[in-house]
């Protein structure tokens, strides 16, 4: 959907600029006072020249220098006055692109915390972090020094072309003529070059993914000895940005140098045709020497305008890409009813939270997920009365998370209710039920940080004897009795400093430590090696006790003991019940089963 939306931005009206106004609104003032020094800035650049005509025509020209003093005075005056404008002017710009640009990435990252995970289904991390990061910076670029450009840029082509007319309507109609010839051969060079630049994006693009492949997979390209092959590949991708990075320097180069002939051809008109009128004595060397300077001086501002016009159309695209982040709305929200009891995500109410026990049922329930088509669930009923566990079986990418995703309230059922203690789980906020829920992931990921910060995410304000008691819990004391800082040693970025068995140990105490009522188990050992699982299996023992438990499980081994297995397969539940129900009936569950001992039997005998 939001990439559906980037289609239309040829035929956004102003540039998209009203969908900024919110932003832009809270620094009204400061951007007002902007474009003010702005303007100001550009009637010093506009006024110095006239002072060089003075100067010439009062003083050079007829040898004197009777009041010359006072000249220098008010022409140093008018220079201190330039730079302060400048300095206050730039300031402003900096602030503006600064706050506006933080302003778009809180409210985005805002946003994106409340959004359901069939937004991240649909849309990857990197599209989504462009958003987040690029788009925001361009956007507050744009209206900074974006903006900055084109009122100095424009006021000093209409001031420079008004002061010429005035001091002389016939020559200043002569360098008018160049200005729409000028404006015509920047926007054809322009587009060639937004064409180029845009080449040379995707092309680093292509580049430093590549070059990230070529690090993160060191590993496998030794094994796979394609080093080569690799080192052939990036030559390639990096010769392809050479030829257009250099037909990109040649056009520009080209640009450049037809601007400064068109602008040399306007100051030859200008010496012709006022060379004569000099002579004659129509007008003074020194205006002369003023129309020279605009002459050359609006070329540049010319070319700037057309590249800002330019730079504009094309942060159309930045500008709807973040309005179509901000405008998408969560498959999955609390009712404003529900808001007003419970508070929402980032102001909770919690005196108003009530206790959970974990009973939970799905009552009819049918479901299709947001970007499918099929039903998951047709009018599915189960109860699982509080303290169950239940385990959910099946092959790879049968869709086991189904329901504990609707457990969890990150989807919505299409049709029916999920009931928890009773209650639809619509009529509670979802953080409530979030905080009563601790999941613990296949992949298990820690955030950059100590090993304290990261368990306290289960539980802010746990004491490190709290910490310690979790940990022993699942056995995972002696990962902190091995590093030299303790609780203190650092994470790494997701948790790179730790082995996935003692990432996985650690978030199974982090989310112990936020003493769950619901506790999910995704696939938990089925990344370790045989003793982490042991010891991981055992925890889990111990800590299901008294808790609702939903465990997908990798090995069917260790869910012999649940009270209800559900077996998945397409997508849909095909089989309920305990194990000896389930191997009794022979069906799907038990050919998992039997497949699986066979297979595990046989990696014995080949040992």
């Amino acid at each position: 959907m939001e990439k559906k939306n980037e289609n239309k931005i040829a035929h956004l009206p102003y540039f998209g600029i009203p969908k900024l106004l919110p932003y832009l609104k809270p620094y009204a003032v400061m951007i007002i006072v902007m474009i003010f020094f702005g303007l100001a800035g550009t009637a010093t650049d506009i006024v110095i020249p006239l002072f060089q005509k003075y100067a010439i025509n009062n003083y050079i020209a007829r040898s004197v220098t009777d009041g010359i003093a006072v000249f220098v005075l008010a022409y140093i005056a008018v220079i201190l006055i330039q730079a302060v404008v400048n300095l206050i002017s730039t300031y402003l710009c900096c602030k503006v692109e600064l706050y506006v640009g933080r302003d778009m990435k809180q409210k985005s990252f805002e946003h994106l915390q409340t959004l359901s995970f069939s937004y991240f289904n649909r849309n990857n991390t990197g599209y989504v972090h462009a958003r987040v990061m690029s788009d925001t910076d361009r956007i507050g670029t744009l209206v900074s020094w974006g903006l900055m450009d084109v009122v100095w840029n424009l006021s000093y082509v209409v001031g420079a072309i008004g002061t010429m007319l005035v001091i002389n309507f016939k020559l200043g109609l002569l360098i008018l003529i160049i200005v729409p010839i000028a404006i015509v051969i920047s926007a054809f060079f322009q587009r060639k070059l937004v064409t180029f630049q845009r080449q040379i994006r995707e092309e680093n693009s292509k580049i430093t993914s590549r070059f990230s492949e070529g690090i993160t997979g060191a590993a496998a390209i030794k094994t796979l000895t394609i080093e080569d092959k690799m080192y052939r590949e990036f030559c390639e991708q990096t010769g392809k940005m050479r030829r257009v990075s250099v037909k990109s320097a040649h056009f520009n180069s080209l640009f450049g140098s037809t601007l400064s002939f068109l602008a040399y051809t306007g100051l030859a008109l200008v010496l012709w045709r006022g060379g004569i009128i000099t002579a004659e004595g129509v007008m003074e060397i020194g205006t002369l020497s003023v129309f020279m300077t605009y002459a050359l001086g609006i070329m540049s501002p010319v070319q700037f305008l057309v590249g800002t016009l330019t730079n504009l159309i094309g942060a159309q695209v930045n500008i709807e890409r973040i309005s179509s982040l901000m405008e998408t709305e969560s498959d999955v929200k609390d009712s404003p009813e529900v808001i007003r009891k419970y508070g929402d995500t980032f102001s909770p109410r919690r005196e108003a939270w009530e206790m959970l026990r974990g009973d939970i049922e799905f009552r009819d329930v049918s479901f299709i997920y947001p970007d499918g088509e099929e039903l998951v669930l047709d009018h599915f009923d189960l109860k699982i009365p509080a303290g169950t566990n239940v385990a959910i079986v099946g092959e790879t990418g049968a869709g086991k998370s189904t329901l504990v995703n609707l457990v969890c309230r990150f989807f919505e059922p299409t049709e029916g209710q999920v009931l928890i203690d009773g209650r639809d789980a619509r009529e509670r906020s979802q953080l409530w039920l979030h905080s009563n829920i601790g999941y613990v992931l296949q992949t298990p990921h820690l955030f950059s940080g100590t090993i304290r910060d990261n368990l306290r995410y289960g539980n802010p304000t746990a004491t490190d004897e709290e910490i310690m008691a979790a940990l022993r819990t699942v056995s995972a004391e002696g990962i902190i009795e091995r590093l030299p800082e303790g609780l203190d040693s650092e994470a790494g970025e997701g948790g790179a400093n730790m082995s996935t068995g003692e990432k996985q140990l650690l978030s199974f105490a982090r989310a112990i430590l936020a003493d769950p009522r619901i506790l999910i188990l995704d696939e938990a050992t089925s990344s370790v090696d045989t003793e982490t699982e042991k010891v991981i299996q055992d925890a889990i023992n111990t800590v299901i006790s008294g808790r609702t438990s939903f465990i997908i499980a990798h090995r069917l081994s260790t869910i012999v003991d649940a009270d209800v297995i559900l077996a998945v397969r397409g997508g849909k539940i095909v089989e309920s019940g305990t194990n000896r129900e389930l191997m009794k009936k022979g069906g799907y569950y038990s050919m998992l089963y039997r497949r699986q001992f066979e297979d595990e039997a046989f990696e014995k005998l080949e040992r």
